[in-house]
């Protein structure tokens, strides 16, 4: 056994032996992916996961299954026992979770203490959601309908204490404009800088989108420009072909919703080297969560879940090579990236502005494009985040590979209006 203090007391060390993710699409416009159920989707994912890591689906002891939003999945109660015929897992231990935007890293969180805890050497986990589409409730789960915003919103209402948060504030919209507001005025920085550094931000994870065939927005935004006849790209970024949606957010630092599925293998590291010859070390994870009606939520609960990892692992900020980072609130990139220590405190806005975050800058983030250009499906996109830092890692990530090979990558989760992750990966070989 490998006692790893770092996981905790008497915790094995845990690494990361195979990934695998389907596109990020629309699924009810996609004519290739149209028709699949939430289990052939979380499959897809699950089975290329399972080939990554040279296993077969009898090798796998317990899996995870995550998804966020109960009407993708027809309300049903165990969806977990839903999907595990689609890869070759009834009859398998599992678990089904949901915890917002955060169920991705905290999926990744729960297979690494199943595996650390001893109880089981190899483990599955994924995510998989179907954003842009719902059941009818009367017609079977592949014939689906396209998920509103009248449904929608109600969901995410959903989220926060009936009894008093609703009553006290708490909601969707406190969250949007709540911490740049914060950093604004922090920092002195007029509405038109902050502006200028959301389109930049946009800009520069659009460019790594381009370069990412799992993406699905991968058009450029001089393309874009061109198209509505704009020679400057950046004026284009400030017109109505591009409208604010609140007091700072445009729509390109609007996360697009999306389907997809992402999974991967964890096993002691001890025995990675049977599967992988680039295994991936989970180091630590750091864990904090706040109530919605919290005066600058996610901006604390990410302090405290950095300071956590950092304390556990023993390495510093500067220690880290890639920062992957739920942007579902499009400032919320660069503004983590501040708090964890990434970017330097009130300084991050003009890394964002000299294209230093850009998958080819020298501190890159969001190398698959984020929640802006990825896309955004809800569960799956925080473990298509692992899938995307696991790439980096092993230097596959084609085009959009970043320049220094990452020994150390760092990512920040938050969903659910008060979850937070903060995980810190590390390289192998």
């Amino acid at each position: 056994m490998v006692n790893n203090v770092k996981l905790g007391k008497n915790m094995r060390s845990v690494s990361i032996v195979g990934v695998g993710a389907t596109p990020f699409f629309n699924g009810v416009e996609n004519k290739t992916y149209k028709g699949l159920t939430n289990g052939e989707l979380f499959g897809h994912a699950a089975l290329d996961a399972m080939k990554d890591a040279g296993v077969e689906p009898r090798d796998v002891q317990y899996f995870f299954h995550g998804s966020a939003n109960p009407h993708v999945l027809n309300n049903c109660i165990t969806p977990n026992l839903q999907v595990a015929d689609w890869f070759g897992m009834r009859g398998k231990g599992s678990i089904s979770h949901s915890e917002g935007c955060c169920t991705g890293y905290i999926a990744l969180e729960e297979a690494v203490l199943a595996v650390a805890s001893g109880a089981y050497d190899i483990v599955l986990t994924g995510c998989s959601e179907q954003g842009t589409g719902m059941p009818d409730g009367n017609t079977p789960d592949h014939m689906r309908v396209p998920l509103t915003s009248e449904v929608l919103f109600p969901d995410l209402d959903s989220i926060f204490d009936r009894a008093y948060g609703r009553y006290l504030g708490g909601g969707p919209g406190m969250n949007h404009d709540d911490w740049i507001n914060y950093y604004a005025k922090e920092n002195g920085l007029s509405a038109d800088v902050i502006d200028d550094v959301l389109a930049h931000q946009a800009y520069h994870f659009r460019r790594a989108a381009a370069l990412c065939p799992r993406a699905i927005r991968r058009t450029t935004f001089e393309e874009m420009a061109k198209e509505a006849g704009y020679d400057d790209v950046w004026e284009y970024m400030k017109s109505p072909n591009n409208p604010k949606m609140t007091q700072y957010l445009r729509t390109s630092s609007d996360s697009c919703v999306a389907d997809g599925a992402a999974a991967c293998i964890v096993v002691p590291t001890e025995m990675a080297g049977q599967f992988t010859d680039k295994p991936i070390e989970v180091l630590g994870i750091g864990a904090s969560v706040l109530d919605a009606i919290v005066p600058h939520l996610e901006k604390k609960a990410t302090a405290e879940a950095a300071r956590q990892v950092y304390e556990l692992t023993g390495l510093t900020a500067d220690d880290m090579d890639l920062l992957l980072v739920n942007d579902f609130i499009g400032s919320s990139a660069f503004l983590a990236a501040e708090e964890v220590g990434y970017l330097p405190k009130g300084e991050g806005w003009k890394y964002v502005l000299d294209g230093r975050i850009a998958y080819d800058g020298d501190k890159p983030m969001n190398t698959n494009g984020g929640r802006t250009s990825y896309g955004h499906a809800f569960a799956a996109s925080g473990m298509a985040d692992v899938f995307e830092a696991v790439t980096q890692m092993r230097g596959e990530a084609g085009e959009r590979q970043v320049k220094k090979l990452p020994k150390h990558t760092f990512l920040r989760g938050f969903g659910g209006a008060q979850n937070v992750r903060a995980i810190i990966l590390e390289s192998k070989f």
